[in-house]
């Protein structure tokens, strides 16, 4: 009995002490061939936003009626350069762009202090996005000033917009924003007050820390991190959504299961009516959306955590949209993402990433074949939207210092047989604890990831709770990020 007892733990102790072998380290793929548009983009404008935060301050200590003149002017002065750009074409480097930058966010302060002027100026940030999506319409997106133009208008003006919007009473901010209900040809139905047309893309932003990742991980920083394609039945009107898990691989739900996981925003985007495609065949849409549901109930597709969007075999959530699409005819991220800081793609490189020039959610926004039909966020999950931002942004920036992603060593045997466990699941159409196509190494990395990631955040809630209580207001992005940064660096300090 002794001899068979000792045999069995030898057999134990020898398989524990095998499964503790470690993986192979990623093998980290060269940087991409250096594009038009590689590269970091950064505002280095923070004496700006102090500024900003200090003209606030002064409009709350005097009141909405000593600063209406002001606030009328600026009005006024955006007003003309809308005109201007609505009226006429320019090329993507012309003064007009930077100078309707300047006005928007010179004006955001005293809407901040005055909300009975919100509903002007979230119509002006609406009417300058529509602007500058017609005016791309002309310009290349391979190009490094287009790419910064864009952004500088339509992110900044976007970020301008929500922080007045976290300053304002909760019965101000409308949960639904409209943007340009573009015609469409195909099948539609209504959700949440939107109708929705089979071949419509939803770009929408996750609660889960990779989420951010995503989101922010990016050489343009912006606020999605999935995206979803949406099919409607020509005969029944019901709602199919298209989209790729993490967990799952390619999934059709209904509207309720899309909404009841996690969404801080949602986006819904169309293809441009004027399109020569959608002219000759305007059903397109529709076709490019029922070739994913069919392809979609036919066979099981793996997510595709390499991120390589030429493979049509596994997919991740961009390709959903962009693979039926390329197939009818039409190349959506016109302009590619790219993903060149060292910490970005070390991180997502322990997750299975291997393109860092590829098609990310946020981008899709850029791309001047879609117009904007509309966007839902409320107060309560664009602020948790902006802590996970800072948060992400700031151990990103740790990242780039050589910050890595470690894992409890001894704990690799145990995910490794839950792996297996997993495996078997997947085989028989089930869905295991840990994702197909992740390691058990990366399902460890993932953890540990998330975990300090949520240390972050519960510091940065703690100090933005404070500093609300103290100066009465909610703190902005720049002083947010100041806070993720008091916090990591005084921990990097105590180790």
């Amino acid at each position: 009995m002794r001899k068979k007892l000792a045999y069995s733990l030898g057999s134990l102790f020898v398989i524990y002490a095998l499964l503790l072998i470690p993986e192979p380290a990623p093998v980290q793929p060269p940087p991409p061939p250096v594009s038009r548009t590689a590269g970091v983009f950064a505002w280095q404008q923070d004496d700006f936003w102090n500024g900003l935060e200090k003209q606030f301050q002064e409009i709350r200590r005097i009141g909405c009626a000593g600063a209406a003149e002001d606030l009328s002017k600026g009005f006024t002065r955006i007003r003309v350069l809308l005109a201007t750009l609505e009226k006429k074409e320019f090329n993507p480097a012309d003064p007009v762009f930077s100078l309707a930058e300047q006005a928007v966010f010179t004006v955001a302060p005293y809407v901040a202090g005055c909300p009975e002027r919100f509903p002007e100026f979230m119509s002006i940030v609406v009417r300058l996005r529509d602007a500058v999506k017609r005016q791309s319409r002309r310009w290349s997106m391979d190009d490094r000033i287009v790419r910064e133009t864009m952004y500088r208008l339509m992110y900044g003006s976007r970020a301008a917009l929500e922080e007045v919007m976290l300053q304002m009473p909760e019965e101000v901010v409308p949960d639904l924003i409209r943007g340009t209900d573009e015609v469409s040809s195909t099948p539609s139905a209504e959700m949440l007050g939107v109708r929705l047309h089979s071949g419509d893309i939803l770009i929408s932003r996750g609660g889960a820390p990779t989420s951010a990742l995503i989101a922010r991980g990016n050489d343009f920083p912006g606020n999605f991190s999935h995206v979803a394609l949406v099919h409607v039945d020509s005969a029944t009107r019901n709602i199919s959504i298209l989209e790729s898990h993490i967990e799952r691989g390619v999934t059709v739900s209904t509207m309720e299961v899309y909404l009841a996981d996690t969404k801080l925003r949602i986006m819904v985007m169309r293809l441009r009516a004027d399109l020569p495609a959608i002219l000759s065949d305007p059903l397109i849409p529709h076709t490019a959306a029922r070739l994913s549901l069919t392809e979609a109930l036919q066979r099981h597709i793996p997510y595709d955590f390499a991120m390589d969007y030429t493979d049509p075999e596994k997919l991740f959530c961009s390709e959903v949209a962009s693979s039926v699409y390329r197939s009818a005819g039409i190349r959506l991220w016109t302009g590619l993402s790219t993903l060149s800081q060292v910490g970005v793609r070390s991180w997502l490189g322990d997750f299975g990433v291997r393109h860092f020039e590829t098609q990310e959610p946020s981008d899709l926004e850029y791309d001047p074949q879609l117009v904007v039909v509309a966007e839902w966020r409320d107060p309560e999950t664009l602020y948790k939207d902006h802590i996970d931002n800072a948060a992400t942004e700031v151990m990103l920036e740790g990242a780039d210092r050589g910050d890595r992603l470690t894992y409890d060593h001894a704990l690799l045997p145990v995910v490794r047989v839950v792996k297996a466990y997993s495996w078997v699941l997947n085989v028989f159409g089930g869905v295991g604890p840990v994702p197909e196509g992740m390691s058990a190494t990366a399902a460890l990395k993932n953890t540990m990831y998330s975990e300090r990631h949520a240390e972050v955040t519960q510091s940065l809630s703690n100090q933005a709770f404070e500093f609300k209580k103290s100066r009465g207001y909610t703190p902005p992005y720049w002083q947010l990020l100041a806070m993720a940064r008091k916090f990591t660096n005084a921990k990097n300090v105590s180790r």
